[in-house]
């Protein structure tokens, strides 16, 4: 294997820094250490992340947690059918005393943004929160202003109430670098919760253990974990497994390649490794794959699921003999 372009102290500085946000944020999130690792490694790929699942179950509290270990601004935006483009974006403001017109900025501009319920509002609004996530930066009235950096939205809805709503048509779903359920804590989890929360609340505690430039420092030391060629091969061959398999209508395209990579390498760092092996892969495929993909309308009548699709996709595909040396 090639010589890795980080040094060995720089590689502990940064896996240790990682730690820390991890530590920081189960401090809040009882019983969720899968999910909040997902939940960075998006980060750390400057990605976004859709967050389907019933409301109560701290999704919320995962974004704000995750804001303020990390040392950036938040700001929420609670989507609803009469929400203008403009309440996400920002206006031009007509100012009486210099008699010109000046930028109010909207929720958009923050460094993590929760937009809540996104299915709520209307596919015009939606369209306006997905184009400056793509293009990083919003244009009101001919003028362009670039979005903060680091810039990250953590997008959530409910699946179980859609009477009213506008779901995601599939290609704006493909925007979202990852999709995650934080599902139901167990017993014991829940107990524990109870006591955490008996005085105060555990998010007024947590405070910043890193900095949002040296954020910037973890976002583009991602680029440098090692992939060796076969798991490059690996990864386009399971997008590739999602297009020619029979139960499935529309499989992952490219982008689906580019973000199992990406976060490939960035669950690799949070690992604590400096390569990526085929573990790394499998273990992303759903969180990565499952919003790309649409089965036929007889696999969905007969209950099967894109979860079971990407299983089945898994073990058909010959893993790569990965050896390090």
């Amino acid at each position: 294997m090639p010589k890795a372009e980080m040094s060995s102290g720089r590689f502990d500085e940064y896996n240790g820094k990682i730690a820390k946000v991890i530590d920081n944020v189960e401090k809040v999130m009882i019983g969720k250490s899968e999910i909040i690792q997902l939940s960075i490694v998006s980060i750390l790929c400057g990605g976004h992340t859709l967050l389907e699942d019933v409301p109560g179950v701290g999704k919320t509290m995962l974004v704000k947690a995750l804001a303020k270990s990390l040392g950036c601004s938040f700001k929420r935006i609670q989507f609803t059918p009469d929400l203008l483009p403009s309440d996400v974006t920002g206006m031009s403001v007509y100012n009486q005393k210099t008699m010109q017109f000046e930028y109010r900025p909207g929720p958009i501009m923050g460094n993590v943004v929760l937009a809540d319920e996104i299915n709520r509002t209307s596919p015009k609004t939606q369209a306006a929160l997905l184009e400056a996530m793509e293009e990083g930066n919003v244009t009101i009235d001919g003028e362009t202003h670039s979005l903060p950096t680091p810039f990250f939205v953590m997008a959530t809805q409910n699946p179980i109430e859609y009477e009213g709503t506008f779901p995601l048509p599939e290609a704006q779903l493909d925007r979202f670098l990852i999709k995650l359920r934080l599902g139901y804590p167990q017993l014991e989890e829940e107990v524990e919760m109870l006591s955490r929360l008996q005085v105060h609340h555990p998010i007024e505690s947590v405070k910043a253990v890193i900095s949002s430039e040296e954020l910037k420092d973890l976002q583009q030391s991602v680029r440098n974990i090692y992939v060796e060629d076969s798991i490059r091969r690996y990864i386009v061959r399971l997008t590739e497994a999602t297009r020619t398999h029979p139960k499935v209508y529309l499989g992952a395209s490219p982008r689906g390649s580019i973000a199992l990579f990406r976060a490939a390498q960035a669950l690799a760092l949070v690992r604590g490794r400096q390569f990526v092996v085929p573990d790394d892969v499998k273990d992303l495929a759903a969180a990565t794959l499952g919003h790309r993909v649409i089965l036929k309308s007889d696999a969905r009548l007969g209950g099967l699921t894109v979860e079971e699709v990407l299983q089945d996709v898994l073990n058909q595909t010959p893993v790569p003999v990965f050896r390090r040396s």
